[in-house]
């Protein structure tokens, strides 16, 4: 029996969908190349933003740690005005076919959202690299990205139903490959459901989760996963100053509000302005520069994220 929304009900089932090939050759070796710029300007302290080993969480660190420490394993904001590239991220990140997929997953894919009198649904959001630390591994501990590890099994399940009023999401989030990839663990349908008691009481970077799968991805291969599955990331370090081996792009797209009859819009809006606000996106969004030149979707979307707020006291979803 086929559907017409395959993706959607592979996330829905699993709490991740594959979907392969969704770049071209000449795709993969253009976005490789900003990628990697990028990443080499970050590592050589002239762009600002980035993720640092051993953190997990935000707020991030003001100066990277040296290479032999591990330097940085991320690389943020790839839709800054002054970041060299980011028209070639804007590009991607915009396109039809990853704002097709978040509409599908979304339970958009028949709103008239391309059209220039409609009302925009899709919230720009955040758009973000990762990286192979130097010199040594990096691991993640295993975690959801919006409920907290010491959650009681009641609040667990609450929170889950908060964040996915009657199974919708209020995002679509995913990582897309630039070189082979198989840093991403999932405990497949986990996303519906409270942790076990072998998961709660599991090592925090435990190597062998019952019914872990590894996400293998190829080059210009993507997944989107829903950020409440229960999952971890290990990333293999590479040799100083040597050639990049993980550069994986990591973006979402919101949706502007998941209502459901028992009210649950405003709180998942408040949810959301903090899984987003809290990496700084909103210090700069709302500038003049910040306009892509791309049509009037883009900048649609990017006025709903500058309606989201500029982030200013809205903490941090998890720490550590």
């Amino acid at each position: 029996m086929t559907t017409e929304t395959p993706y959607l009900t592979a996330l829905q089932q699993n709490g991740f969908v594959v979907i392969p090939s969704l770049l071209t050759p000449d795709e993969i070796t253009s976005l490789r190349t900003a990628a990697t710029k990028a990443t080499t300007l970050t590592r050589t302290g002239h762009w600002p933003h980035f993720r640092t080993v051993p953190k997990q969480f935000p707020p991030w660190p003001t100066t990277p740690p040296p290479a032999s420490e591990g330097g940085i394993w991320g690389v943020q904001h790839l839709l800054h005005p002054s970041l060299p590239g980011r028209a070639e991220f804007a590009r991607f990140y915009f396109s039809p076919k990853v704002l097709a997929i978040a509409e599908e997953l979304l339970g958009l894919k028949n709103h008239p959202s391309s059209s220039s009198t409609s009302d925009e649904p899709l919230v720009m959001e955040l758009f973000n690299l990762l990286v192979a630390p130097e010199t040594k591994d990096f691991e993640l501990r295993w975690h959801r990205d919006d409920i907290p590890e010491t959650a009681s099994a009641d609040e667990e399940a609450a929170m889950l139903a908060a964040k996915s009023p009657a199974g919708k999401q209020s995002h679509a989030q995913y990582n897309l490959a630039l070189c082979p990839d198989a840093s991403l663990i999932v405990v497949p349908g986990s996303h519906r459901r409270v942790r076990t008691e072998v998961e709660r009481n599991a090592a925090p970077y435990e190597p062998h989760m019952p019914g872990q799968l590894v996400v293998e991805l190829r080059p210009g291969d993507a997944v989107f996963y829903d950020s409440n599955i229960l999952h971890r990331g290990v990333y293999k370090g590479k040799e100083e100053g040597g050639e990049e081996s993980r550069l994986t792009l990591h973006g979402s797209l919101g949706v502007k509000g998941v209502a459901d009859d028992q009210g649950h819009d405003a709180e998942q809006k408040k949810v959301r302005a903090t899984a987003v606000l809290q990496h700084g996106v909103g210090a700069w969004v709302h500038r003049d520069d910040a306009a892509f030149g791309l049509g009037e979707r883009p900048e649609k979307m990017r006025a709903n994220l500058v309606a989201m707020g500029t982030g200013e006291g809205v903490g941090f979803s998890l720490q550590g």
